[in-house]
Formats: structure tokens, sequence, C-alpha cells
């Protein structure tokens, strides 16, 4: 059964692991990490930042289903008055890909984010060059709301901004 819990130092080698090369570490973290390859220190201390800067809630979560872990994402709480969460470096055991792990995973973390954060809108980012992930995100009620652009490594990529509105 998919459940998840707080993030722990360790699974940072674990996100690791799943990151394939540079292109798809690049689509999990955009431009926020200056170096490839990451290492676990890395993403430990880019957490604590998010945290520190954060003051309404961030929760970093690893989901599992049953005791093998398939998958993180971080929420964060950007408006706790008007409801307002961010989803963001999410991402999937690389092995488990294609297998419905993602959009059972989004789901969990909706239900969270309205049931426990009373958020009534949820947004995140997607490269236009990582149509699983987009494709996921539509599944479980996402819609696009407008069109960002980054520069990563040297390449104008386009990020839709996607949306869920909660009940």
């Amino acid at each position: 059964m998919l459940s998840f819990r707080p993030f722990e130092e360790k699974d940072a080698q674990t996100i690791i692991s799943w990151i394939m090369d540079e292109f798809s570490f690049r689509q999990w973290s955009a431009d926020t990490y200056k170096d490839y390859p990451v290492k676990p220190d890395d993403i430990i201390n880019r957490y604590k930042e998010i945290k520190d800067n954060h003051k309404d809630g961030v929760y970093l979560l690893m989901f599992t289903d049953d005791d093998n872990t398939i998958g993180h994402l971080i929420v964060r709480v950007i408006d706790k008055e008007k409801g307002l969460v961010r989803f963001g470096y999410i991402i999937v055991d690389s092995n488990l890909r294609g297998q419905g792990y993602g959009s059972k995973m989004l789901r969990k973390a909706l239900e969270f984010a309205r049931n426990e954060l009373y958020a009534k809108r949820v947004t995140l980012g997607v490269f236009e060059n990582n149509q699983g992930a987009a494709t996921c995100y539509k599944a479980v009620g996402f819609r696009q709301i407008e069109m960002n652009q980054y520069t990563i490594n040297g390449e104008v990529w386009n990020c839709p901004e996607m949306e869920c509105v909660l009940d």
C-alpha cells in the first residue's frame, strides 16, 4: 500500500541513484544546483535552505509501496491564508517509471495538501521536454496556467506552470 514518510538524510543517496544523467538531473532540479553530479550533502543542504526560507511549512516526503521506496517530492506552503501549496523536486525511482507510481504518489500528496494543509490550489512546474511527467500531472488534474522559461546549460527550456484546484 502506498504511503509516505518524512525525508531522512540517508534518502539523498537514494534520490541520486534515480537520476540517470545530467539531462534528467536538470529536468528534476532545473538550475538550483550548480554542479552535476550532485552529492548527498548538496541535497541535504538545499533542503535545509528551503525549510529555513518557508515560514508556513515545508514537507519533504518519501513515498513507499509496502517496504520499497518508490518516489519523492517536496510540498511547500506558499500562502497559508489563500490555501496555496507548491509541489517540487518530484521524482519516481527510474526503474519504476511508467507503472503508475507517479500518479498514485501525486494523488496521495494532493490528499495530504487538501486534508492536512487545507490547500485550495497546488502548483508545480514541468519542463516541456519532460513529457512523461507532464502527462502524469495532467492525468491527476493539473492544467497549464502560464509559461515560464529557464536557461539550462546555455539552452532555453520552456516550463509550463501547472495548477490543480482542489475541491
